[in-house]
């Protein structure tokens, strides 16, 4: 492999170049990914940079946050290109385990997440959040790291992260960072690879259709009718499904009133176009 970035396939391996950096003094920073990496990845590098003196990324793409109707077996794998792109941004170490690695013959555990994990994509994707909390709970475990960066497009993950991290004592500190995105909006995302050239400026008005939700709650609008014709909108614009698109209290993802909204709100969506599911959100 034409790459420089050491790579560790075992748990063993990975918690020797931990327990070494360690024994030098050095704060440890981890990304976990499931590859097919783009700027929005290399963005959590270099953040986790910025926090610590070492950091390493993961690949692994986990069986078991996937539906038995999701895309799995399809979803776009290139460990060689990866492994470069992580070299580039700065990473340090690519632990890229197996399947059976992460989960050898008779593994009966699951991490569930109450609460936060149960609208939206909760509903959406059943089980999704299970696969994410294990596999995460895991990783945390297995890398012993000082800060872990995940990327705020993945709101409600990002919240179920903190809150299993919070109710374990996990001693992680959870960095949340800024969605990487296209001139018009769209979320860097590696599912956009499913897109095709005709779906791609459809794909941007998601984030637009966004934006003037959140514009039109900050001006007291109800939030119900707000959301029914933000739908309406996206199946106009040529999406054939939209999951939800719904404002909620941002950490705790509590629905709001039908009313005027008050306080913080995140505003998040779920749409499918084409071969793509499409998730994004902003706040205040």
């Amino acid at each position: 492999m034409s790459t420089s970035l050491p790579i560790v396939r075992t748990i063993a391996d990975l918690r020797a170049r931990v327990r070494a950096w360690r024994a030098e003094g050095l704060r440890v920073g981890f990304t976990p990914t499931m590859g097919a990496l783009h700027e929005g990845h290399l963005s959590l590098v270099r953040l986790a940079r910025t926090r610590a003196d070492r950091v390493l990324a993961s690949v692994f793409v986990n069986p078991t946050q996937f539906g038995p109707n999701e895309d799995f077996e399809a979803y776009p794998r290139d460990e060689a290109g990866d492994a470069a792109l992580l070299a580039s941004a700065g990473c340090d170490l690519l632990y890229a385990p197996g399947v059976a690695e992460m989960y050898p013959p008779g593994a009966s555990t699951t991490v569930t997440v109450a609460g936060v994990s149960e609208p939206l994509d909760g509903i959406a994707r059943p089980g999704h959040f299970a696969g994410v909390a294990t596999v995460v709970t895991k990783l945390l475990n297995q890398c012993a790291p000082d800060v872990a960066v995940f990327g705020e497009k993945d709101w409600q993950q990002l919240q179920v992260i903190r809150r299993l991290a919070r109710d374990l004592d996990i001693p992680v500190e959870i960095i949340g960072a800024p969605t990487a995105r296209a001139e018009d909006g769209l979320a860097l995302s590696s599912r956009n690879a499913y897109l095709t050239a005709e779906q791609r400026p459809v794909a941007g008005r998601l984030n637009q259709v966004l934006r003037r939700v959140h514009d039109r709650l900050r001006a007291a609008e109800p939030v119900a009718a707000v959301e029914a014709e933000a739908v309406a909108e996206l199946l106009a614009a040529g999406f054939a499904k939209v999951d939800y698109v719904e404002a909620r209290v941002p950490e705790t993802l509590e629905r709001l009133g039908p009313g005027p909204a008050s306080g913080p709100i995140r505003v998040l969506a779920a749409a499918h176009l084409g071969k793509a599911r499409l998730i994004d959100n902003l706040g205040d």
